[in-house]
C-alpha cells in the first residue's frame, strides 16, 4: 500500500508559489530567463520528492529461497543518494551502507538501493531516514539482524548558517544481531570501512 498522501494542490498553484518566491527574492518572474523557471522547479520537485509516491516495502516483497543455505551477512555499501533537509529544504548528499543477516530468503541487491532512494526522495532528517531504512528491511525480510549506516553532507550547514564545508554526519541503526553481537557489528563496520577509518 502506498504511503503517499493525496494533495489538492494543482500544477498551476505550485508554479504560482515559485513565482511568489521569485518576487520575494527580488526577481521579476516575467523576465525572459525566468519565464520557464516555475515549470522547471515543479518538474524537479516531482523527481526529488517522488518517494512520497512509493511504498518502499514493495521492493522487498519478492525474495529468493534458492541460496544453497547461505546465511552469512549480505552487505551493499556506498549507495549514493540525494535527499533534502526538512528544516531548510536544502540538499543532503551522501552514501548509505546496508547489511542484513538473512534467515532463509534474500532479496535482489538493487532492491536495497531502491529502498534507500525511496526514503531519500522525501523531506528528511538523517537520523529518521536511517531508522526508516532499517525498519523497512526488518519488517519485510524478517532477517536475523539489520545494519544501516548513513554518511552525508548537509547543504543547510555548508551553504548557510555556520558555513562549514567538508563536514559529514554519520548515523547508524543496528537491529537484532547487529545490536546484540559486537562481533557481527564489527564485521559489518569492517566491510564498509568504518573501522579502518574509510568511507
Amino acid at each position: 500500500m502506498s504511503e503517499h498522501k493525496p494533495t489538492d494542490v494543482t500544477q498551476e498553484q505550485a508554479e504560482e508559489a515559485v513565482r511568489t518566491l521569485l518576487r520575494w527574492a527580488g526577481e521579476d518572474p516575467q523576465r525572459e530567463g525566468l519565464l520557464d523557471t516555475p515549470r522547471r522547479v515543479v518538474k524537479a520537485y516531482r523527481d526529488w520528492f517522488s518517494g512520497y509516491q512509493i511504498d518502499p516495502g514493495e521492493y522487498l516483497r519478492r525474495t529468493f529461497k534458492e541460496v544453497a543455505g547461505y546465511d552469512e551477512m549480505v552487505v551493499l555499501r556506498d549507495i549514493e543518494f540525494e535527499s533534502h533537509c526538512e528544516h531548510h529544504m536544502a540538499p543532503i548528499i551522501g552514501r548509505a551502507h546496508v547489511g542484513y543477516l538473512p534467515t532463509n530468503r534474500v532479496v535482489g541487491i538493487s532492491k536495497l538501493a531502491r529502498v534507500v532512494d525511496a526514503y531519500a526522495r522525501r523531506f528528511q532528517v538523517q537520523e529518521k531516514m536511517t531508522a526508516e531504512i532499517a525498519r523497512c528491511i526488518q519488517e519485510n525480510l524478517h532477517p536475523v539482524g539489520v545494519a544501516v549506516v548513513v554518511d552525508a553532507s548537509h547543504e543547510c550547514m555548508t551553504t548557510r548558517g555556520v558555513h562549514k564545508r567538508g563536514v559529514s554526519m554519520i548515523t547508524s541503526q543496528m537491529l537484532g544481531s547487529f545490536r546484540d553481537d559486537a562481533r557481527t557489528r564489527a564485521e559489518f563496520l569492517d566491510f564498509i570501512g568504518i573501522s579502518r577509518g574509510g568511507r
